[in-house]
Order: C-alpha cells, then sequence, then structure tokens
C-alpha cells in the first residue's frame, strides 16, 4: 500500500507536460512499463533493508540502488523480450527518470553513472547465463561487491569508468 501511495504521489507531483512525455515513453511498451515499476520497487527495498541510511540519500546506498534497478528492468524486461530492447527501454527509462525529476548536475551525473554501470553489468554477464534464468541474487551479490571499489565523485571532470559512484554525505 505504500507503495502506491508514493507512486500516487509522485505522478501526483508532476505536470502535465511531464506527464505525456512518461506516458509516450510507457504507453507504447506497457509490459516494459509494468516491469521497470516492478524492478524499481523490488530494487528500492532491497537497497533500504542494505544500506538503510543511504540508499535515499546521495551515499553509498543510493549507487547500489540505481545499478541494481538498471540490473533489475533489464532482467525483467529481457525474460518478455530481447536484451537490445531491454536495454534501449532501460536506458530510455531511467534517463528520463533523471529528466523528470532533476537534481544537482554532480547527482545526475552519479545517477546516470550508476544506471550505466548496472546495464553495463548485466550485458556483461548476459551471454553466459540463458536470459529466462536470471534471478534476483545474482545482481544483488555482485553489485554489494562492487561497493568495495566504489569511488567519492567530487566533480564533473571526474572520470571513474566500472566503478560505482556516490557523493559524500
Amino acid at each position: 500500500m505504500r507503495t502506491f501511495k508514493i507512486f500516487f504521489n509522485t505522478i501526483r507531483s508532476m505536470s502535465f507536460k511531464k506527464i505525456i512525455r512518461l506516458l509516450s515513453l510507457v504507453l507504447p511498451h506497457p509490459l516494459f512499463a509494468l516491469m521497470s515499476f516492478h524492478a524499481t520497487v523490488k530494487a528500492f527495498t532491497i537497497a533500504q533493508k542494505k544500506f538503510p541510511k543511504t540508499a535515499s540519500t546521495n551515499g553509498i546506498g543510493n549507487a547500489f540502488r540505481h545499478a541494481l534497478w538498471c540490473c533489475f528492468i533489464m532482467m525483467y524486461c529481457c525474460k518478455i523480450s530481447s536484451p537490445k530492447k531491454a536495454l534501449d527501454f532501460c536506458k530510455r527509462i531511467t534517463d528520463m527518470h533523471e529528466e523528470l525529476f532533476p537534481n544537482e548536475p554532480l547527482e545526475t551525473k552519479m545517477d546516470l553513472h550508476n544506471n550505466k554501470i548496472g546495464m553495463d553489468y548485466f550485458m556483461e554477464i548476459l551471454p553466459g547465463i540463458h536470459r529466462q534464468f536470471f534471478e534476483k541474487s545474482f545482481f544483488v551479490d555482485a553489485l554489494v561487491k562492487k561497493m568495495d571499489d566504489a569511488k567519492v565523485l567530487k566533480n564533473m571532470d571526474d572520470d571513474f569508468e566500472g566503478h560505482l559512484v556516490y557523493l559524500e554525505e
């Protein structure tokens, strides 16, 4: 029930123009939209359990949540479509999220970077596992391990290719 309240309040806070932009992406792909919503809820729930203090801030838990979110979107969408279509939709929906709910530039850079890490990680392990057999634990454990090498993003010029990034609190 709490999830739907958050979802409803989020939609209610959006301008008409933003709602139309969102609908232009999700209406042509209703199953992907449902899978993405499910992925969002699952990733948020897991991140809150693993990183209760930083999953909703710009800390290390946020880096984990964004990468996990993208892995889950890819995993669920790949179960009903091709990896290429899933990747395209994941990139579009996560980029749109950053446009519809803008942050400070450094926060946006961090979120987009961590989204890419999640998508890249999924595509990296895709050849070794049939896409129908992916499970959440494949990503949770691996991303928790990636947290050991996460870097602090301090300015817009920082480039930590292949590493999760977060902002100091």
